[in-house]
């Protein structure tokens, strides 16, 4: 039977954002207008930095920024809104190991281009006549290639292993899309490689977080040597964005998964879920370009207004 059982699995059905069915066309507005700010907000800031020469320096890294939030919040919302309207939200088990693998590929590539950012801000700041030598194109190139295949051999660890696992019933997932540790909950099998390769990725995740604070910390001690007071505020403003962003992201998804999957709590990781997954894509071009003065003026540039002194090139 329980072989059987294996073998006719198809698909889950999840529990989608809400059981009450009056919230669920609001709840459709509300991510659909996300959606569509987060997809037009990052893919107007990428093609910002592909018309605008100025944009394509290492000290933004907004056009992998943006495509990456555009394809991550793209690996989900489409489908919290065909389930919204869905009598049953179901989904395929193939889907179901796709939406995982570029849940955690994109999220650990995000992670480790937060880290560089980081990185460029301290470099900015810390040793600026150094700035050319730490950032220079042999660096520029090294960066993107690595964080890739971190992320890439991350991603397929936890696919590979969640594919190996045996569902023998029931196969509704408390969740409003296909993560790992709702998953582990239902399955019959031993899931104590999936549990030690999620903690490895905790840990690996550490790193990253541990080095943009101790960056920040540079960053911070710079900033406040600045005697000018209105010096001091705009590097804040400017270094203010990114740290924000870093927060969000970093104590949202380390929450989710400091945890073992015994421990999952499905309302508190769907609220978390949503913090990460949908509201910090749509945050992120907002914020950094409200922030930088370059990308204002670019903007400005695109639609064929005056570029304003205050955002001139000096």
């Amino acid at each position: 039977m329980q072989q059987d059982n294996e073998t006719l699995l198809s698909h889950f059905l999840l529990k989608g954002l809400t059981d009450t069915e009056e919230l669920r066309p609001l709840l459709f507005i509300i991510f659909l207008l996300v959606y569509i700010v987060a997809l037009g907000g990052n893919l107007g800031l990428e093609s910002l930095t592909v018309i605008d020469s100025r944009l394509h320096t290492p000290m933004y890294f907004l056009a992998n920024l943006s495509l990456l939030d555009a394809a991550y919040i793209s690996n989900t919302v489409p489908q919290v809104l065909a389930h919204l309207l869905a009598p049953v939200p179901t989904m395929f088990y193939s889907a179901c190991l796709t939406q995982i693998f570029f849940l955690h590929f994109l999220a650990s590539w995000e992670c480790f281009l937060l880290t560089a950012m980081a990185y460029d801000r301290y470099a900015a700041t810390c040793q600026p006549l150094h700035y050319l030598v730490l950032m220079g194109r042999q660096t520029q190139i090294g960066l993107g290639p690595i964080s890739c295949l971190l992320a890439l051999t991350n991603a397929l660890t936890h696919t590979i292993l969640a594919a190996l696992l045996k569902f023998c019933g029931p196969h509704f997932i408390t969740h409003f899309f296909c993560d790992l540790r709702p998953l582990l909950k239902l399955s019959c099998s031993g899931t104590r490689a999936n549990e030690l390769a999620l903690f490895f990725s905790f840990v690996v995740a550490l790193v990253p977080c541990v080095l943009v604070v101790i960056s920040y910390i540079h960053v911070m001690a710079a900033v406040l040597r600045i005697r000018s007071a209105q010096g001091r505020r705009k590097a804040f403003s400017t270094r203010g964005a990114h740290i924000t962003m870093i927060y969000i992201f970093c104590l949202t998804s380390v929450v989710c998964y400091i945890f073992p999957s015994s421990a999952y709590s499905g309302l508190r990781d769907r609220v978390l879920a949503v913090l990460y997954v949908v509201l910090m894509p749509m945050l992120n071009p907002i914020i950094y370009s409200r922030r930088y003065k370059e990308v204002k003026r670019a903007l400005s540039k695109a639609v064929g207004k005056k570029v304003p002194p205050r955002y001139q090139s000096r």
